[in-house]
């Protein structure tokens, strides 16, 4: 994996995406993090909740689109664009880098005719391990296990390279321009899950 930025405080900032110092987020952050003992403790208090207590839109057919992180906290719900909103929101408040990863999948297994899609997760410096460790919210189901299990990783999703999926490398500060932009102009999950994704960053 590689860094956008090697200044780890660009991992720490604010966004307009994350408002981390909103009401709201502060609130839950005191809660979560209330009995917190260390660093990886914040990080798998955090990834619990949104990954357990936000639900994926997409897993329950909601029609809501949500995108920033207290849109996604108010709601109960977002997509992975959304959710890693909300992750790290939580994670910059409790003062630990947290950056957005990506991922291109084929969505809906439809291999004759692939239909890709761009699949947001994030990652976290672990100061413990001097690493960065990816971590994916987008919550569990029957064929998805995804953990916090440093210094391993365990995510959503493998990647196969042989059916055009891929693993970015990079490590960004900011969420990507285009699932924002897809999230802001979309009125509805269904369509927008099945037809609208962005396919490559």
């Amino acid at each position: 994996m590689y860094l956008e930025y090697n200044d780890l405080n660009k991992y720490l900032q604010d966004l307009p995406e994350l408002e981390i110092n909103s009401v709201e987020i502060q609130n839950l952050s005191d809660k979560l993090f209330a009995n917190a003992t260390d660093e990886i403790n914040i990080i798998d208090k955090a990834f619990r909740f949104v990954r357990d207590h936000i639900a994926h839109s997409h897993d329950i057919q909601a029609s809501e689109v949500t995108r920033t992180a207290i849109e996604v906290l108010k709601a109960g719900h977002g997509i992975c664009y959304a959710k890693s909103n909300l992750l790290a929101a939580l994670l910059r408040n409790g003062k630990v880098p947290t950056g957005f990863c990506y991922q291109r999948l084929i969505l809906f297994d439809k291999r004759k005719q692939p239909q890709y899609c761009i699949h947001a997760l994030n990652a976290v410096y672990v100061s413990r391990y001097d690493r960065w460790i990816r971590i994916d919210s987008r919550g569990n189901k029957a064929t998805v296990n995804a953990e916090f299990c440093p210094p391993k990783e365990k995510l959503a999703f493998s990647v196969d390279p042989t059916v055009g999926e891929i693993n970015y490398p990079t490590i960004y500060a900011k969420p990507n321009r285009e699932t924002m932009k897809t999230l802001q102009e979309s009125t509805d999950v269904i369509q927008m899950y099945s037809h609208d994704l962005p396919e490559k960053i």
